[in-house]
């Protein structure tokens, strides 16, 4: 099984649509989404894109009773959690999401699971701790490190592949840069 997962969305639509082709074409069974998706549209999207996807809330996701709406339609690929961390189990492996980077380490530690993954920093990362793989994904807005990139995990494989997109639209004005110090 491929999952891909996802992070800091930031309501880039343009960026989202060229993942969700890419995980298309790596033919991806699942989607994680790590929170921060600040438009409601974007949970539209992951809800009609036709994969299943679990979702957890970051700390920037707008109108969560809309978000929340559209998950609970009958006919959404969206779950969500109620929380901004959640475990899943896919092809028996042990998932913990989580949004925030300083429940990563502990919950890898633990030994309870195959696959822990983050965002909220931005930052693309991984680290094998035991048999435990940790990933943050990076951004998919670019807006904060310019580095547009998700990444897929192979459950057959035991591996994690990241994809950066190329043809990302990335929204940076000058002001972004001198408050960011971009």
């Amino acid at each position: 099984m491929k999952i891909g997962i996802l992070s800091d969305i930031h309501e880039n639509f343009h960026n989202l649509f060229l993942a969700l082709e890419i995980c298309r074409d790596e033919e991806v069974d699942h989607l994680l989404c790590l929170g921060d998706m600040i438009n409601p549209g974007i949970a539209l999207a992951l809800a009609k894109c036709g994969l299943p996807t679990n979702g957890i809330w970051g700390n920037n996701d707008g109108d969560k009773v809309l978000i929340t709406r559209f998950a609970l339609h009958p006919q959404s690929q969206l779950t969500m959690s109620d929380k901004t961390y959640d475990f899943v189990e896919l092809d028996g492996q042990r998932i913990f999401m989580t949004h925030y980077p300083e429940l990563a380490q502990p919950m890898a530690q633990s030994g309870l699971y195959d696959l822990v993954c983050y965002g909220h920093d931005h930052q693309q990362f991984y680290d094998k701790v035991g048999d435990c793989h940790v990933v943050n994904p990076g951004e998919l807005s670019g807006h904060l490190t310019g580095l547009v990139s998700f990444a897929i995990y192979d459950t057959a494989l035991g591996e994690v592949a990241f994809h950066e997109l190329p043809d990302a639209v990335i929204v940076r004005t000058e002001l972004m840069a001198k408050y960011l110090g971009q």
